[in-house]
């Protein structure tokens, strides 16, 4: 799936809608550069999952979780990992396959710990269709 984004508003209503579509078990993977709307897309998923609560980057934590209506929700920001073994300290394992939906930005980092059926989320900019307009894709492995 390709969808287009030209404001914040879009993408959060975007994620919002992947969100909605969420299902217990499932690992997304969101990838893009500082400042495409990562954190922006994830508060519209939240939103989708029922989640009421103000939802942040947990880019010192690492990992966030919140109830929603459905299930929970995992929210990691991996930005600061250095080595894999730092996500066996945080039992990533137990969320990745947890009761919830686990939502991890920046998820490139540890390609290697991600389950083979996650899904896989990429926001592009691209200045020259405006500052505002970006490229969100979803693919489904």
């Amino acid at each position: 799936m390709i969808a287009v984004s030209l404001s914040p508003k879009d993408t959060m209503n975007i994620g919002k809608e992947i969100g909605l579509k969420a299902e217990k078990g499932q690992v997304y993977c969101l990838v893009g550069d500082l400042g495409v709307g990562k954190t922006i897309f994830t508060k519209g998923f939240a939103e989708g999952l029922g989640i009421k609560e103000q939802i942040t980057s947990p880019t010192f934590t690492i990992v966030n979780e919140y109830l929603g209506t459905q299930m929970p929700f995992y929210h990691f920001d991996v930005y600061r990992i250095q080595e894999l073994e730092e996500m066996d300290e945080i039992g990533y394992e137990d969320y990745f396959y947890g009761d919830g939906v686990t939502f991890i930005e920046w998820a490139n980092y540890i390609e290697d710990l991600i389950p083979e059926e996650a899904i896989w989320i990429y926001i592009e900019k691209d200045l020259s269709k405006g500052l505002e307009y970006r490229l969100i894709t979803i693919q489904i492995t």
